[in-house]
């Protein structure tokens, strides 16, 4: 399983949403409707079950699932 797919499913868990209505290009906020408690929530999640952690200028980059994917590919790299 790809990290995009590991994320969307997490997403879609912890947003409540089906997996499938989840692109690499959907804003948290406009195509989602995530507030900034369920960003929260869903990074530390992320940072939970990838083993990586992420300060505050990660979290100003978030904007789209793939953003959060692009971001966690350069955590795992070190």
């Amino acid at each position: 399983m790809s990290s995009f797919e590991e994320v969307r499913a997490l997403i879609a868990e912890k947003l409540s949403l089906d997996a499938s209505s989840i692109s690499a290009e959907s804003s948290f906020i406009e195509d989602l409707n995530a507030d900034s408690l369920d960003l929260a929530d869903l990074m530390m999640a992320v940072e939970d079950k990838f083993g990586v952690t992420f300060g505050d200028t990660d979290t100003e980059k978030l904007k789209t699932v793939g953003d959060l994917v692009n971001i966690l590919e350069e955590k795992k790299k070190g």
